[in-house]
């Protein structure tokens, strides 16, 4: 599957110099040392008002030689997050070699259950299997022992979700949430076209790259609509997703009867990560399962940003440049009532 060589990128003529002057590099060792300021990453992120197409090469000469399964090639750097239920730790680290700078995953098999290997096994066939610029994509994948190493580009600016709990805890302005989604989408509008549900969608696996690509992962839930050869209208597979990702799920995939879902389930859960991004709160994250799934199916009209309660002149964008206040912006808070 192709979508051309096109990707999605944000307008980063300003982000240049400091790209060249290694800026990736300072950012993720500035998230652990503490040193950069909220005002050095903003200035860093000035985006345009409409995100544009850039040429994307079909392959770099990273990639193509990013391909060793040799263990002593890879100099971990440090630890910059992990995923996968805290089963995976994730890395910067240094292709010996090229001195190209990649993100190692290691997780340990003998932790995971079946049904984690199955996902595992699902995620890493699928990452090669899909070919779209704004899909994250998998160089190497190999063991160690129990261990299993992924390498895969280095996203200088991390995901969504480090940015907003570092240096966006009240919430991103509305042209950084629009040009972070608009890619999102585009590889998640992929995924669809194509027959697939992503089912975890949220900021955490939304991924930007030193140069402005914004790439979708977490594939490991995805299922397809397609079955011997026919595509449903809808699935009826229930997995037992973990508390992790509840409060982004939509409630007919959570309702699990006879109806199913299909991909607008996805849809709901965009919208979910629009209010999390807009906010810097996870809708429903304090709810108990039980309270969250009865508010999502029989609840009253709810909205994740009840902005009924500030005066207008404090809900306003504050660094909206169109100058039109969507209800979106970094100075809204969630109210007390939907936590």
């Amino acid at each position: 599957m192709t979508d051309g060589d096109q990707g999605l990128r944000f307008n980063v003529q300003t982000l240049k110099p400091l790209i060249a002057q290694g800026w990736g590099t300072r950012i993720v060792s500035a998230l652990h040392e503490r040193k950069l300021n909220h005002s050095d990453l903003k200035n860093s992120l000035k985006l345009v008002d409409e995100p544009t197409l850039s040429l994307l090469p079909p392959s770099t000469r990273a990639s193509e030689v990013i391909c060793s399964t040799n263990v002593s090639h890879y100099e971990l750097q440090v630890e910059i997050g992990r995923g996968f239920d805290n089963l995976t730790s994730v890395h910067l680290a240094r292709h010996t070699p090229t001195g190209t700078l990649v993100t190692v995953k290691i997780t340990n098999l003998e932790n995971c259950t079946e049904e984690r290997l199955k996902a595992l096994q699902k995620a890493v066939i699928l990452s090669h299997f899909f070919r779209h610029p704004n899909i994250t994509t998998y160089w190497t994948v190999f063991t160690v022992g129990s261990w299993l190493w992924v390498i895969s580009p280095f996203m200088a600016y991390g995901s969504a979700s480090q940015l907003l709990r570092t240096y966006f805890p009240e919430g991103m302005s509305e042209t950084l949430i629009r040009n972070i989604l608009f890619g999102a989408v585009r590889g998640l509008n992929y995924l669809h076209q194509n027959g697939c549900i992503h089912r975890s969608i949220k900021a955490s696996h939304i991924l930007i790259s030193g140069d402005g690509l914004v790439t979708l992962s977490g594939l490991s839930h995805l299922h397809s609509l397609v079955k011997h050869g026919q595509k449903h209208r809808a699935v009826y597979d229930f997995p037992q997703f973990s508390t992790s990702v509840q409060p982004w799920l939509s409630p007919e995939l959570l309702r699990q009867d006879l109806h199913g879902y299909n991909v607008k389930s996805d849809i709901y859960s965009v919208g979910i990560t629009a209010c999390e991004l807009a906010s810097g709160q996870v809708p429903f994250q304090d709810m108990h399962r039980t309270q969250m799934l009865l508010q999502k199916l029989k609840g009253p009209p709810y909205s994740p940003l009840d902005i009924s309660i500030f005066p207008q002149s404090e809900s306003r964008m504050k660094n909206s440049r169109s100058g039109v206040d969507s209800g979106i912006g970094e100075s809204v808070h969630v109210s007390s009532g939907t936590r």
